[in-house]
């Protein structure tokens, strides 16, 4: 990971209770402008930096596999859906499919993904900067905060101006 990157989540877990505050406080109104606000700074973030050089989301977390991307996963791996859940995934606390270990075994040497293309939906839409109604996964975010870059630069960047 790029040192700039590692700084930035380095803070972020230096801010921990502020910006879990300040998250919390978010939630509770509907910032007509957070959804735009996230959308082009994440697009702003990402027009820098490539989610390659980091890859920290697919090291350290599991994405929850729903059943329709087990089925896409393992029709391309061409093994049954069983066999994937088996040899890779496990039911989590909540009921989810999640990942036996990390980094996730799909990551690559040089941070890419051998599923890309059917990757779970999970996957596609991290880090959930580009969603309509972000007030109302404050909590998620929070949590995104020490596990990627974009998202601790986007959460300072939003409280510059909140």
């Amino acid at each position: 990971m790029d040192d700039d990157l590692k700084i930035l989540l380095t803070k972020a877990a230096s801010k921990k209770k502020e910006n879990k505050a300040f998250l919390k406080r978010m939630a509770r109104q509907p910032y007509k402008t957070m959804d735009s606000f996230f959308s082009e700074a994440s697009r702003d973030f990402f027009d820098q930096k490539s989610c390659l050089s980091c890859a920290n989301c697919c090291k350290t977390t599991s994405p929850i596999f729903r059943d329709v991307d087990i089925d896409r996963i393992s029709s391309f791996l061409k093994v049954k859906p069983g066999e994937l859940v088996s040899k890779y995934l496990h039911l989590d606390s909540d009921g989810h499919y999640v990942l036996n270990a990390s980094p996730c075994f799909f990551l690559q040497d040089d941070n890419t993904c051998s599923i890309y293309s059917h990757r779970p939906q999970a996957c596609r839409e991290y880090p959930h900067t580009e969603r309509k109604n972000m007030y109302q996964i404050m909590d998620l975010t929070y949590q995104n905060t020490l596990v990627c870059p974009a998202v601790a630069n986007i959460v300072e960047k939003l409280k510059k101006v909140v």
